[in-house]
């Protein structure tokens, strides 16, 4: 799936909450402490991680792919 980004970055928690991915941000969150999202292939544990266009995040399977609008 492609997230569109009309901003400069969007913060971890709030893309894997928009994608339905989570039932809420306190889920996104979750999800991350427990190492369940990947950012680029690498486990990311920062809840506000900036995330920019190019960038892949895949949440316990579901790859997100990051692009600018």
């Amino acid at each position: 799936m492609k997230f569109e980004l009309k901003d400069e970055y969007i913060e971890l928690f709030k893309l894997i909450k928009v994608m339905d991915l989570a039932q809420s941000g306190g889920h996104a969150k979750m999800l991350i402490e427990e190492g369940l999202v990947k950012r680029n292939g690498e486990v990311e544990l920062k809840k506000r991680a900036k995330i920019v266009s190019g960038e892949i995040i895949v949440v316990d399977g579901d790859a997100i792919e990051v692009v600018r609008s």
